[in-house]
């Protein structure tokens, strides 16, 4: 997929960092001077900085959702790029404009005209699949898992869990931002894609493996440099200034700011009746044995550290000792097994009624997607370390509800 951006709708970044300011000098001249005196400068796109390109696989492919390409080594030909990927050369050839024979620089990008086998682990990769984007939070990534699976009747017919079930492993996945790719018009110049995209043209020369004199042609594809994360903008302390001929304000002198000494020899004043203190909300509350009365039993005896608060906790967070069982709050069964981005696992059990709980910040799952679980049951155990906890979110479709009316 190939995405292409109007010049007046291309957005500017966030912000500039002020040490790359510095070196706008150091930048080749902008020799295509399209718009003669007072034209559009390159060193607004400059001082803007950019992330290095992610490193491709033993086979020099980068994968992202929408497309993938290939990144060329000193010395190969499209004859060897399309060896290395079990491609056509001649439609490599056809695809980007190139002789088969023709040689290619190292680190040019060569774009694949269909999706050969993802990279791995087991081609030099630093993870499975194509590179996605960051993961985000616990809510986003349940929801995102539930969504994509089929709903599956809630039963208590099959027994517990036993220790002897596989425990599902994370898979290891690539992260990053998906960069424009550019197909190169007639008349552009690597200096006109660097304003238009506002990235300096060095770094859009280092990401594409384009010659020192930053030679383009039509047809080509680019990879537009990924920009860092801007700094936090800072606001400039506020000036004073006065109108001419009206002096400077007076400075308050210091007896004015500070208060004078206590007169120690002052009868002393009766002291002053204590404000009542307001109630403070017991987040040391324990859990309490399960009623079969209550909708859900608790997941995990121990003491709940944090209570919940809409927008800011979404469930309760129960402390206990690491290893402790983690069992499922009501019968239903496990929609989805997911992961944090620190790659802790978060298990999500649906219930009749259009119920959900999630169970996250856990270790050890004894189940597995489309398990039945009776209530009571062990799904997992409470990870190690000094930072034993549980979140447990109850939710109704997609939104976060109070676990509390549900609990004993």
């Amino acid at each position: 997929m190939i995405r292409y951006i109007p010049r007046h709708r291309v957005p500017l970044l966030l912000a500039t960092c002020g040490a790359f300011a510095l070196a706008a000098c150091d930048q080749p001249l902008d020799f295509d001077l399209r718009g003669g005196a007072g034209a559009f400068s390159t060193a607004d796109a400059a001082v803007n900085a950019t992330t290095d390109r992610p490193r491709p696989d033993n086979r020099g492919v980068l994968s992202y959702p929408n497309y993938q390409v290939a990144v060329a080594r000193r010395g190969d030909t499209l004859n060897d790029v399309a060896g290395r990927l079990g491609l056509s050369a001649s439609e490599l050839s056809s695809y980007n404009g190139i002789a088969t024979t023709a040689p290619l620089r190292a680190g040019e990008i060569i774009a694949l005209p269909r999706r050969v086998a993802e990279p791995s682990p087991a081609t030099g990769a630093v993870g499975t699949g194509p590179i996605q984007p960051a993961p985000v939070d616990v809510t986003t990534l349940a929801g995102n898992a539930i969504d994509s699976s089929a709903a599956t009747p809630a039963t208590t017919t099959l027994p517990p869990a036993t220790a002897s079930q596989p425990t599902a492993q994370p898979t290891a996945t690539q992260t990053g931002k998906e960069p424009i790719r550019h197909k190169v018009e007639r008349g552009e110049t690597a200096y006109t894609i660097a304003r238009l995209y506002q990235v300096p043209v060095r770094s859009l020369a280092e990401w594409n493996g384009l010659s020192s004199d930053f030679a383009i042609r039509e047809g080509q594809f680019l990879l537009i440099p990924v920009a860092q994360q801007a700094p936090p903008k800072r606001t400039p302390a506020p000036v004073t200034t006065t109108a001419p001929g009206a002096g400077s304000p007076t400075p308050t002198p210091p007896s004015a700011a500070t208060p004078l000494p206590k007169d120690d020899t002052a009868k002393p004043a009766p002291a002053a009746a204590a404000a009542p203190k307001e109630p403070v909300a017991d987040i040391g509350k324990q859990t309490v044995k399960s009623d079969s009365n209550t909708a859900m039993a608790y997941p995990v005896n121990g003491s709940i550290i944090r209570t919940y608060a809409k927008g800011r906790n979404e469930g309760i967070d129960i402390k206990a000792a690491a290893g402790t069982p983690v069992k499922a709050a009501a019968s239903g069964s496990v929609a989805a097994i997911t992961q944090s981005a620190d790659g802790v696992p978060i298990i999500v059990v649906r219930h009749p009624d259009n119920l959900l709980t999630v169970y996250a910040n856990v270790g050890d799952v004894a189940v597995k997607k489309g398990d039945n679980v009776s209530r009571g049951q062990s799904i997992a155990k409470l990870r190690s370390g000094d930072n034993a906890y549980l979140h447990f979110e109850v939710r109704k479709g997609f939104e976060s509800v109070d676990p509390a009316p549900y609990l004993p």
